[in-house]
């Protein structure tokens, strides 16, 4: 894939240099050419000096044939129009922007453009660790209004069935882990203790899939 990221700080570098050792061609723009030193003489890819939202540097650096663009700068409104340019203008399949301020990454999400807020993110992370929940967060989707959370089945609900748990728009049972081997459990599925669950958990749901759980 060509994948352009704008902004060149320690995620648009980190980021750059994961999406490399992926086999991806990376273009990397940022507005100050020191920048660039951070992705170390390994580099491939190619570097723009510009602003990332200005659409003559963003046809220097290719978008016209490009997969995927990601925003990272630290600025949330540079971000924000340089994807919106990309999916509006230039028709780019893939678009992200990271956006610090969670009230406005919602506010974008429904204009259609992707968004990732570290701030969400690290917050429900850390309180996860704090409240010493039994819920092992593999991901956050979106800015973490859901999560994949991976539990292990306790005696409690042994003999009870997949529809049970399943909760229309609150939780999901994705997966289920038995004796080694990994399935798609389907409504009528009985669960066993020890299972091992993945379940797909609306954010402000958590609680209640806990309590379940214990």
């Amino acid at each position: 894939m060509k994948i352009i990221i704008i902004g060149c700080g320690r995620v648009g570098a980190e980021l750059t240099h994961d999406l490399s050792l992926r086999g991806h061609h990376v273009t990397v723009i940022d507005n100050d050419p020191l920048s660039f030193e951070s992705l170390g003489p390994s580099f491939k890819g190619d570097k723009v000096v510009g602003v990332g939202f200005d659409r003559d540097v963003l046809v220097k650096a290719g978008i016209q044939k490009t997969d995927a663009l990601a925003a990272v700068t630290v600025s949330d409104e540079a971000n924000v129009v340089a994807a919106r340019i990309a999916k509006q203008v230039f028709r780019v399949p893939r678009v992200a922007a990271r956006v610090y301020d969670p009230r406005k990454a919602e506010i974008y999400r429904r204009l259609g453009i992707s968004t990732i807020s570290p701030v969400a993110l690290g917050a429900a992370r850390l309180a996860e660790l704090l409240s010493f929940t039994h819920l092992d967060t593999k991901t956050c989707l979106g800015s973490g209004e859901v999560e994949i959370v991976e539990v292990e089945v306790p005696a409690t609900l042994a003999g009870r069935a997949v529809s049970d748990i399943d909760v229309p728009g609150e939780v999901r049972i994705i997966s289920l882990t038995r004796s080694g081997k990994t399935f798609l459990p389907v409504a009528s599925t009985t669960f066993q203790t020890g299972d091992l669950l993945h379940l797909g958990v609306v954010e402000e749901h958590r609680d209640r899939v806990a309590d379940l759980f214990k």
